[in-house]
């Protein structure tokens, strides 16, 4: 949950402990509105995980906006103007959203009172809401605590308090209900007062965060969800670092950090907007710098996930290079220890196999010639260069699903494909079918998986073990 929370509050263009602080006010709001214990917790979970869907749809946001992070920055901070046209292009986006989000509480096992206000999280008391428009008395309660002590923490950081309250207020029986504004109103000097107290405290004090058996794997696919064309890229890194370091003949302890860090590897990706990593050609010298920041900011996830402090410190060294022209520390061989080396030539290599917008993947023979000549040119050890060339030689195993859901041959393929972001007609073209077939097996697929949108699908069939 926690990892989860850091790559949404990145994906939004937020401190990264907004989720936390709002989690916080919303347990407490809903403790003054009557709630029990059971809703007080709902309010601190949905806090966590409202922004886990983001990475979704941050292509769609990256069109409609220009800039997915400071877009969607702007349009909490309630600064960005919304024009009719730009409403509506956002909710096809928001039901991608919470369709997500949904699934990903579905997944963690939370509480139906969670998984409820994540499909819901963006309806209003007026009914103007989205993605279903609900009347003021179908949305769930814990909606209106969470939007509530957000808006209160973001809004009170732009403006300050009073000014954030006014805003809270013009938007009484339109946003959220009246009363509810009042408790917030009467409340909110103090409780910003101690979150801002400078003293240690977990994100909720007086609530059990749950413990739970989740593979690192989910956290994997919701980071990949950010660019279509990395759907499971993440799985492959680890796969590739682990097998490295056996060959290698890395002990087992070191095997099972580096699988978990190339799991991770890409959390700091959600920091930068997706434009970023779709163009063609060399950036500008400021986008560049952007981009080294990338592994910065996976090495911050450290600081907000105790439990993943190892994995976090050694996914930020996934962009290293031993001649010191990588980041983004730009350290050189002599501070580069074999994992540090394993984790860098592992991510680089699943990069080469896989394709990008701007060029198709390179088969094995190339992959491997490039890293080699990358290798001899002082960037890459050459002896883990060859270990995980060895490592990735031949096909990739299947996934094992771990379902009693059955996809069809034909349509895992669709599926596979759509997951990379692939339109009908182009999917339609390298499985050699017409649009028309490709549409009903996604139909097929979307019925059997119960989600409607592509996003969703990809993330159960990833997590299920269907593709």
């Amino acid at each position: 949950m926690l990892a989860l929370a850091f790559i949404g509050d990145l994906s939004m263009g937020r401190p990264t402990d907004h989720s936390h602080r709002t989690a916080w006010l919303a347990s407490r709001l809903a403790a003054e509105d009557g709630g029990s214990d059971r809703d007080c917790q709902a309010a601190h979970d949905v806090s966590l995980l409202r922004w886990s869907g983001c990475t979704a749809n941050a292509a769609g946001f990256d069109h409609l906006l220009g800039d997915d992070v400071a877009g969607r920055d702007a349009l909490f901070e309630m600064t960005l103007p919304i024009n009719a046209e730009r409403a509506a292009a956002i909710v096809p986006l928001a039901e991608i959203h919470c369709e997500v989000s949904g699934e990903i509480a579905c997944q963690l096992g939370m509480d139906d009172q969670v998984e409820a206000g994540l499909r819901n999280i963006f309806e209003t008391w007026d009914g103007r809401g989205n993605p279903g428009r609900l009347a003021a008395g179908d949305v769930p309660p814990v909606v209106y605590h969470v939007t509530l002590a957000s808006d209160l923490e973001i809004l009170s950081r732009a403006r300050g308090l009073d000014a954030a309250l006014e805003k809270i207020a013009s938007l009484s029986n339109g946003k959220y209900p009246a009363p509810l504004v009042q408790r917030l109103r009467q409340s909110a000097p103090a409780w910003l007062a101690m979150l801002d107290e400078d003293q240690p405290r977990p994100p909720a004090q007086d609530l059990a965060l749950h413990e739970r058996d989740v593979a690192l794997d989910l956290v994997a696919d919701v980071a990949d969800l950010k660019l279509p064309w990395l759907a499971g890229q993440s799985r492959q890194v680890a796969a590739c670092a682990a097998a490295t370091a056996a060959q290698l003949g890395l002990d087992l302890n070191t095997q099972a950090l580096l699988q978990r860090a190339g799991l991770i590897h890409a959390v700091g990706r959600a920091a930068l907007p997706n434009h970023l990593w779709e163009r063609a050609g060399r950036l500008s010298a400021a986008d560049r710098e952007r981009v080294r920041l990338m592994p910065y900011w996976t090495f911050r996830a450290a600081s907000h996930i105790p439990m993943l402090k190892a994995e976090a410190d050694l996914a930020s060294y996934a962009y290293e290079r031993l001649d010191g022209s990588g980041h983004f520390r730009s350290l050189a061989a002599a501070s580069l220890t074999v994992p540090h080396r394993v984790i860098a030539t592992a991510v680089a290599l699943v990069a080469l196999r896989s394709a990008r917008p701007w060029r198709p993947a390179f088969d094995a023979a190339g992959a491997a010639r490039i890293l080699r000549d990358e290798a001899a040119q002082g960037r890459f050890d050459a002896e883990v260069v060859e270990a995980a060339i060895a490592a990735l030689a031949g096909s990739r195993p299947r996934a094992t699903a771990k379902t009693a859901i059955s996809l069809s041959a034909r349509e895992a393929d669709v599926l596979r494909r759509i997951s990379l972001g692939e339109s009908n007609k182009e999917v339609a073209r390298v499985l050699e079918i017409s649009p028309s077939t490709v549409r009903t097996h996604i139909e097929s697929v979307f019925r059997k998986l119960e989600c409607s949108t592509r996003a969703a699908a990809t993330l159960k069939a990833f997590t299920l073990g269907l593709i």
